[in-house]
């Protein structure tokens, strides 16, 4: 097994929330103290494996220091008080210049905070930076023509996934404990699976999003981290109503922390592993099969589960790709030749769909979300690998010689559940043949966060960690 990425790191950026909290509270260490830690980590990660575009030590600091105050007066804001933690470069952070990952423009310097960073800023957490993105995040890798690539702490010469990449290595090696990502696709579940880490795309709308995404309905922001408590912690702090989210639905929804695992013996579990397109690596199969005989030797009732009919890829190129064209249209002609050409790619054949074709996938999404909410008649959960195959090479797309064209075609198991707007948690599963992690995918209804933050917490505690 080779060695855990966190498993150089220094003590303070190993402890999770829980352990954090309760130190600042007895004063063994302080707010300060871990925020000078994970920013010490943050630059050793980022010279190591790409994974931050800004890191911003005064507001770090100055954050840090008026934790520590309210921590001495025995007033912290929340459980999260404190708490280092990074947020995806395409989300708006107030005074910090978020470039989306692209050379097109040089970026903006947030006037305000989007909902998410005001919510974690309320809450008292300790803002350190920004983490890497593709282009306007617009696939499953991490690389840029600004950035450079991103590369996974488990082997450096594959990729931690995308588009929330630089996240999900930030969250592995101990840079920080929380970590925004978002999940047009994927985003959050695929870099989760691939370096061993919790991530958890929520509910459409339970976390609010401004300025809204191009990308539309499919796209959500969510927790990534260490462990599911601390995902689930984070997910309760970023739940809430903001006006300026048009689309967030305006009911609450149930605090999902404490998060108490679910006693898995009854639980009807569907069993999901035939992705759209592709076929599922040996080295995931082996993993994903342990996983389940886990689920079954706890008690649990598997039976095989398939989607409803419909041509999942098709379905969901019609929402991304004139999503991908909206957001080119918006840039100056100039600049569009310093465009990903593959980004270009999938805007031209966005821009070629009609009208009529963009309504009428919508309604088609439509019958395949109320299709699929059905299959929870008979299951409490659904099953899945986190991705059909293990991190592939670096600055890659597709994995060579795959004769797939985009990386749609290796992602089957996550774009489906964006069309569903279901809750998802990606937990780690163990690690392949390849020594690279294979997660667990676990989904729910719609606004059952809590319960499939529940099963995965409980899978958790069974599973053999992959941490140090």
């Amino acid at each position: 097994m080779p060695p855990h990425p966190l498993a150089d790191a220094p003590d303070l950026c190993r402890l999770g929330v829980a352990a954090l909290t309760e130190g600042y509270r007895t004063g063994t260490f302080s707010p300060v103290e871990v925020a000078r830690a994970c920013l010490d980590r943050a630059a050793v990660v980022h010279g190591r494996f790409n994974a931050f575009c800004l890191i911003d030590e005064d507001v770090a600091l100055a954050a840090a220091r008026a934790s520590e105050a309210r921590w001495r007066a025995g007033a912290p804001l929340s459980a999260i008080d404190g708490v280092p933690t990074t947020i995806k470069d395409i989300v708006w952070v107030k005074g910090w210049n978020v470039r989306y990952g692209t050379r097109t423009s040089p970026g903006i310097t947030a006037g305000e905070d989007a909902p998410a960073v005001h919510l974690l800023r309320e809450a008292g957490a300790v803002l350190l930076g920004l983490t890497t993105t593709p282009e306007f995040g617009w696939k499953a890798v991490t690389d840029s023509a600004l950035t450079g690539i991103t590369r996974n702490p488990w082997n450096p010469d594959h990729t931690p996934g995308g588009s929330s990449g630089g996240a999900a290595v930030a969250a592995v090696t101990g840079a920080g404990v929380l970590h925004l990502g978002t999940d047009g696709g994927g985003s959050i579940r695929i870099p989760s699976g691939f370096t061993g880490i919790v991530g958890h795309k929520p509910t459409f709308s339970r976390v609010p999003a401004y300025p809204a995404s191009p990308f539309g309905t499919v796209a959500h922001l969510g927790p990534m981290a260490r462990t599911v408590a601390d995902a689930a912690a984070m997910l309760d702090v970023m739940s809430g109503r903001d006006l300026r989210d048009w689309y967030q639905n305006p009911l609450t929804f149930a605090p999902v922390t404490p998060v108490m695992p679910r006693l898995l013996a009854g639980l009807r579990v569907g069993v999901w592993q035939t992705p759209p397109r592709g076929a599922v690596q040996p080295e995931v199969a082996a993993v994903f099969e342990v996983a389940l005989r886990t689920l079954e030797n706890a008690g649990a009732e598997l039976a095989p589960v398939t989607l409803p009919g419909e041509e999942l890829w098709e379905l969901f190129s019609a929402h991304w790709y004139p999503g991908a064209a909206a957001r080119l249209a918006a840039l100056a002609p100039e600049t569009l030749p310093l465009v990903e050409a593959g980004l270009r790619e999938i805007a031209a054949a966005g821009a070629r769909y009609t009208a009529v074709e963009i309504i009428g996938a919508a309604g088609r999404r439509a019958t395949f979300g109320a299709a699929f909410e059905q299959l929870f008649a008979a299951h409490d959960i659904i099953a899945s690998p986190a991705v059909a195959v293990t991190a592939i090479e670096a600055g890659k797309e597709v994995p060579d010689g795959s004769g797939l064209g985009r990386w749609t075609e290796w992602a089957g198991f996550s774009y489906p559940i964006n069309l569903t707007q279901s809750p998802a948690c990606v937990v780690p599963a163990g690690l392949g043949d390849n020594g690279l992690p294979v997660g667990l995918q676990l989904i729910g209804r719609r606004g059952d966060d809590a319960g499939v933050l529940a099963v995965a917490a409980a899978f958790e505690a069974l599973a053999a960690p992959l941490t140090p």
